[in-house]
């Protein structure tokens, strides 16, 4: 096997939940190419595929030396609470894949579905979103701002992404807001991750990964 060579940009791998979430990494990929190299696999899945890729498929154990970054784009929802800790343990394995340093692994959570943070590249709000009428709801407010808006759909996605600094503000506040709801603190900890994973309040977290790409601009 060759040896791998670091990029003098950042490598971030990115496994997503859906393709709402592929669409939208494709935006960024292609907004920050001059920055960082984004890979996304072609197939969804979360933890357990990671997981799977990095111990079994070459191709990722090969990389993992020069694997700066590996994000998890998802939505938070009640049924995946007790996911958690088996999720974590998933986590600090991939972070041991290289040494000194560690590979960071970031998560980017929006609670219930994809379509509430890409509602906050429009304006501030913090509704429950926890049933599926409120993500059908989520989706009729999105759709309203943006009638091409199709899951998936990468045109209509990447429109709205362009409104990504508006999305940036929301976001923060939205986690921001939690404070004073018990959350431990705002800095990325798995402390603050399980309480964010397991409260199930309203939130996104996405916006963490914007501003890691736009400090290396």
């Amino acid at each position: 096997m060759p040896r791998q060579f670091k990029s003098e940009k950042p490598f971030i791998e990115v496994f997503c939940e859906g393709e709402s979430e592929q669409a939208y990494v494709s935006f960024l990929k292609k907004k920050f190419a001059d920055v960082a190299v984004i890979n996304c696999p072609k197939s969804t899945g979360l933890f357990e595929e990671a997981d799977s890729k990095y111990r079994n498929d070459i191709r990722y154990k090969s990389k993992a030396e020069v694997t700066d970054e590996i994000w998890f784009f998802f939505d938070v929802e009640t049924k995946d609470i007790s996911k958690w800790e088996r999720r974590l343990k998933i986590i600090k394995r991939l972070r041991n894949l290289r040494k000194k340093p560690c590979i960071k692994v970031r998560l980017l959570m929006t609670t219930g579905c994809l379509e509430y943070w890409l509602m906050l590249h429009y304006e501030m709000l913090a509704p429950s979103i926890q049933t599926e009428a409120d993500k059908e709801n989520m989706i009729s407010r999105l759709v309203h701002k943006e009638p091409t808006y199709k899951k998936g759909d990468l045109a209509a996605t990447s429109k709205i992404a362009e409104n990504y600094p508006t999305a940036v503000v929301n976001a923060k506040n939205t986690v921001s807001y939690l404070l004073k709801d018990g959350l431990p603190t705002l800095e990325d900890t798995d402390e603050r991750n399980k309480w964010l994973c397991t409260e199930c309040r309203t939130f996104s977290t996405v916006y963490e990964a914007i501003d890691y790409l736009e400090s290396l601009v």
